[in-house]
């Protein structure tokens, strides 16, 4: 059984795929005061919304300012942020920011966030914070995952984003994480009967999600998260060897620890697997890997989001990193310095979960958390909104 109770179905309903619907910056006028929590005297505002308790998306889709919203995801390894405004049932991204900060280096070794990573992430935050003020942004969340869950700084460190920034990070838990996740990807999943399972493989933690599929978005059947990421592994099984067998045996190290961590997941949904198994996949792992399939010259989001790839090329591609020397995988198109020692964790955690999950085909997400946050924001405030309507009018009824 799963180790919490899934949510009730979420009652958002998706006409298309909003492939192009997400693309490009625009334009918009300087932005007007948004609400926020007042940050410390100097510092600048950052608008800031939470979903209340349900917060899944809901239909039915009414007219909203044209106002933005935003999502900030600070991971593990990245810092990533989106402002949209809504478009009917999806939404236009007018600004967007990613860095890879890599906050959580060194946690694994010693339980803490160093004071070097925190800098850089502030110095993300900074850029974020900026957009923030300068976009007509209504609401906004900012959410922190599982390298501020598991530090032992990790509540001074989110203080400290906000006195320096003005940006208040909740500290989500892997549920959350994992159905946000859901929630921003879950368009691109091939049709089809039964189960299906949707993974984001993150810097610290990797969340597998099984769902049911339906009208509007999946409802979860059962989930899993576990403490490894591609940051968390990469520096759990120590550095890479100098002979392509010394990279092979720590290869399986990592397959080894991964596939022990999916063991009681796997357990769980023995009896789910159907034929024409749908699987799909949220991350830096699995766009790259994608991009590799599709020998690009450089990343291109377009070409990368909602493809369908055989497994056992991404199986393929993934065995074939596992013994090139880091100068090697650097050279390579759409992995480069940023990556190279980090994919090789990445690779290991999708051939374990192909290992429980053997799908022929693997769907790929470039969209996810920061999706999802956009999508509840935007659903709870269409609540509040009809809340409001309804309210004018009983009272304009209650005068007569």
């Amino acid at each position: 059984m799963a180790d919490f109770t899934p949510p009730e179905r979420h009652r958002e309903t998706v006409t298309d795929k909003e492939k192009g619907s997400t693309q490009g910056e625009t334009r918009a006028p300087r932005a007007a005061k948004a609400r926020s929590e007042s940050p410390p005297p100097g510092k600048s505002k950052a608008a800031r919304g939470r979903p209340p308790a349900g917060w899944e998306a809901a239909g039915n889709a009414g007219p909203l300012p044209r106002q933005a919203y935003a999502a900030l995801d600070l991971g593990t390894n990245n810092c990533r942020l989106l402002i949209a405004r809504p478009q009917g049932q999806h939404f236009t991204v007018i600004d967007a920011f990613s860095r890879v900060v890599r906050l959580g280096e060194g946690l694994a070794q010693t339980g803490r966030l160093s004071e070097t990573a925190m800098n850089r992430t502030i110095n993300a935050l900074r850029i974020c914070a900026e957009k923030l003020k300068r976009r007509n942004v209504r609401l906004a969340w900012s959410v922190a995952t599982e390298a501020c869950r598991r530090a032992e700084n990790g509540v001074e460190f989110i203080e400290r984003v906000r006195h320096e920034t003005g940006i208040a990070l909740d500290i989500i838990s892997a549920q959350d994480e994992a159905r946000l996740a859901v929630l921003g990807c879950h368009i691109l999943l091939e049709e089809g009967p039964g189960p299906a399972m949707i993974f984001d493989i993150g810097g610290g933690s990797t969340e597998l999600v099984l769902i049911e599929t339906g009208d509007g978005a999946p409802r979860i059947l059962d989930w899993q998260s576990v403490p490894w990421g591609v940051v968390s592994l990469t520096e759990t099984c120590g550095g890479e060897a100098e002979t392509a067998e010394g990279r092979a045996a720590r290869y399986a190290e990592m397959r080894r620890l991964v596939s022990e961590s999916f063991a009681g997941f796997a357990a769980r949904i023995e009896q789910a697997g159907e034929p024409g198994l749908r699987l799909l996949g949220t991350s830096g792992t699995v766009t790259t890997l994608a991009s590799l399939h599709l020998d690009l010259p450089q990343y291109d989001r377009k070409a990368v989001d909602g493809l369908i790839v055989p497994a056992d090329s991404m199986r393929a591609i993934s065995q074939r990193l596992s013994v090139m020397s880091p100068q090697e995988r650097r050279e390579l198109p759409c992995i480069g310095r940023e990556r190279s020692d980090l994919v090789i964790a990445g690779c290991a955690i999708l051939e374990s979960i192909l290992d429980i999950w053997p799908a022929d085909k693997l769907g790929v997400a470039d969209r996810g958390i920061r999706e999802g946050i956009l999508r509840s924001l935007i659903a709870s405030d269409r609540r509040a909104e009809r809340g409001r309507a309804s309210g004018r009018k009983a009272r304009r009824g209650g005068r007569k």
